[in-house]
């Protein structure tokens, strides 16, 4: 991870919690040449706005605070992770074990780059897709992002 993400992680985290949310995760990326400062949070009956809000007035002035850390201006958001949320960490794919997925995958296989499917099972960044009752499986390097999808 980055400074700036592990920085905004452990000033996030706290603030989060307190709100009965879940910090699920912070992003600092530059999209069309500006940086943009995202901290996605969850809560298992869902994110309100109220929630984002007071998330975002309570960090907010703590970033002021760390102004060396970022390159130069950013645009600053808190919101839900979604429900459609992409899946990164191993707790991610063990949580959602189950539930429909969508795997891209950085090359095609069999013609596809895309595939949907019920989460079967995941291990070191590996996983696992019951698509039709057949199993298929899916090796860490050839995946490009795993996405909970609506059925």
């Amino acid at each position: 991870m980055s400074k700036v993400v592990d920085t905004v992680t452990g000033l996030a985290r706290p603030i989060v919690e307190k709100y009965g949310c879940e910090l699920w995760d912070v992003e600092y990326v530059k999209e069309a040449g500006s940086w943009f400062l995202r901290v996605y949070i969850d809560r298992p009956d869902g994110v309100s706005i109220n929630d984002c809000e007071n998330v975002s007035h309570e960090l907010d002035p703590l970033l002021d605070e760390y102004d060396a850390l970022f390159t130069g201006s950013y645009t600053f958001e808190v919101s839900s992770a979604g429900a459609e949320r992409q899946l990164r960490r191993p707790s991610d794919f063990e949580r959602f074990t189950g539930r429909l997925v969508e795997v891209k995958l950085y090359s095609a296989r069999n013609g596809r780059k895309t595939f949907l499917g019920n989460l079967a099972g995941s291990k070191d960044g590996d996983i696992e897709l019951d698509i039709s009752g057949e199993r298929h499986s899916f090796k860490s390097p050839e995946i490009a992002n795993v996405r909970l999808r609506i059925g």
